[in-house]
């Protein structure tokens, strides 16, 4: 079995937030209250959809354990925040957003080519695979865009239709 990734376009620049960004402990543990969050912010949507909300909660949680695996987010004292902001009409943008880089030996990438037993065997490598299926686009970049500030954040991002955002509640 041979999964060809899409290769995202850069983000355009987030235009508007409904939603205050949140900031969490870096810890696995915590990935519950960021679901928990992230449900309660988008039932404030005038037509909240049950699929786009567990869609987007289930790639927050891939987000958010990447970020605590890949990233200085994962010591002692990291932190991960979450944004929801509407770069479009009809579109909302997860981002998640860690402390930047940290030597673990990986680097979270989409699995090129697995064959049908290294899926069966595989314990790791699915959350990106997951976001590129479910969102229209993703993708990442630096917190700040300066070739000397490289280590100071990774910004993880992914963007999903919605019927309508007029109405929305903060």
């Amino acid at each position: 079995m041979f999964i060809l990734p899409r290769h995202p376009d850069p983000a355009p620049p987030a235009v508007h937030s409904l939603w205050e960004p949140r900031l969490y402990p870096g810890t696995l543990a915590t990935t519950a209250r960021v679901r928990a969050d992230l449900r309660r912010d988008l039932s404030q949507l005038p037509d909240p959809c049950s699929d786009l909300t567990e869609s987007i909660v289930l790639c927050a949680s891939e987000m958010f354990a990447n970020a605590c695996d890949h990233s200085t987010s994962g010591e002692e004292g990291g932190r991960v925040i979450r944004t929801l902001t509407t770069p479009g009409e009809r579109v909302i943008r997860l981002s998640v957003i860690d402390d930047g880089c940290r030597d673990t030996g990986t680097r979270p990438s989409i699995p090129h080519q697995r064959t049908t037993q290294e899926w069966e065997d595989a314990e790791r490598g699915r959350g990106l695979l997951i976001v590129s299926h479910l969102a229209v686009r993703w993708g990442t970049s630096r917190v700040v865009d300066f070739p000397f500030c490289e280590g100071l954040g990774t910004v993880l991002w992914a963007d999903f239709s919605v019927s309508s955002l007029t109405g929305a509640v903060r």
